[in-house]
């Protein structure tokens, strides 16, 4: 009896495994298009807020609405040991990105921006290796290196290849941003990752609702169907629902191969900015899209 229930049971895990796998990708690919919104709904937030206003206030609404969550099912405080790894999420991915990228779009196109995008696979997959050990394959790196090279050189080109004040905030979001993917993927691996962010929002409040109002006291504010949309959607969509998905994905199919996906998110993002903010967008986009695309698919199958 024994032989015969171990081999019935074989049969479901190897179904169940490559489902599970495939669920994860989509919720890491959600997370992506999400994410590739960001920067034009920042465009539209500035329209009609100051940069630290909108940063403050679209932490403030993604908190209340994550902290909503928590405390309708009744979820209870995060152990102990996980507070530092949270602490890192939000200096990451709560703070130190939206008010790194939203300063730089002050004086840079989303086109530029997107340069950060480009590179934050690769750094988040290094930092992955640093933290939690991951070892993906050579073939893995290669496709990583090829992709943001295509991305890099397709971005910096659609920016006109100069440089600007802008990038010293980029070059900082990219780090910082990699950080907080990084430990939100280790930490959705022993929790929900809605908890993750949620917690990570919740945590900044406190410093939250001050800044914002502080902020909201010093700097012009002009509301627009734009300027609303654009923080309605940074705050719902980019800080709290796409990150939970994202999270998630990260759990089910690894923090590297996850990352990966992210260099769709640069070509999405100038797609966006053509249709929301009439951006030009260059003939070279669908040949740096099939590029992508190529490395995305090498990177989903190079094994660890």
């Amino acid at each position: 009896m024994k032989t015969q229930s171990s081999a019935t049971t074989l049969p479901a895990i190897a179904v169940t495994a490559p489902r599970s796998r495939g669920f994860g990708t989509l919720q890491a690919a959600l997370g992506v298009g999400a994410f590739s919104l960001t920067f034009p709904a920042t465009a539209w937030g500035l329209e009609g807020f100051g940069p630290w206003a909108l940063v403050a206030v679209r932490s403030v609404l993604a908190g209340l609405i994550a902290g909503g969550c928590l405390l309708a099912l009744r979820v209870p405080l995060p152990r102990r040991r996980h507070w530092a790894g949270l602490a890192v999420v939000a200096a990451g991915v709560v703070v130190g990105f939206p008010l790194l990228s939203t300063l730089a779009l002050q004086t840079s196109s989303t086109a530029h921006a997107a340069v950060v995008v480009g590179l934050l696979p690769l750094t988040t997959a290094l930092l992955s290796a640093l933290r939690v050990g991951s070892r993906p394959s050579r073939t893995f790196w290669a496709a990583a290196l090829a992709g943001a090279g295509a991305v890099v050189a397709f971005t910096v080109r659609q920016s006109g290849g100069t440089l600007t004040t802008a990038d010293v905030y980029l070059f900082g979001a990219l780090l910082v941003c990699a950080a907080g993917y990084t430990e939100g993927g280790r930490l959705a691996r022993v929790m929900p990752g809605w908890q993750v962010i949620g917690w990570a929002l919740v945590f900044c409040l406190p410093l939250a609702v001050p800044a914002a109002a502080l902020a909201l006291a010093h700097e012009p504010v002009r509301l627009t169907a734009h300027s609303v949309t654009g923080l309605l959607w940074v705050a719902a969509g980019s800080q709290f629902l796409g990150l939970v998905v994202w999270y998630r994905g990260m759990a089910a199919i690894g923090i590297p191969k996850a990352s990966q996906l992210q260099l769709a998110q640069p070509l999405l993002t100038l797609v966006w900015s053509v249709l929301l903010l009439g951006e030009h967008l260059t003939p070279a986009a669908p040949l740096t899209a099939a590029a992508v695309l190529v490395c995305i698919a090498v990177t989903q199958r190079a094994r660890g």
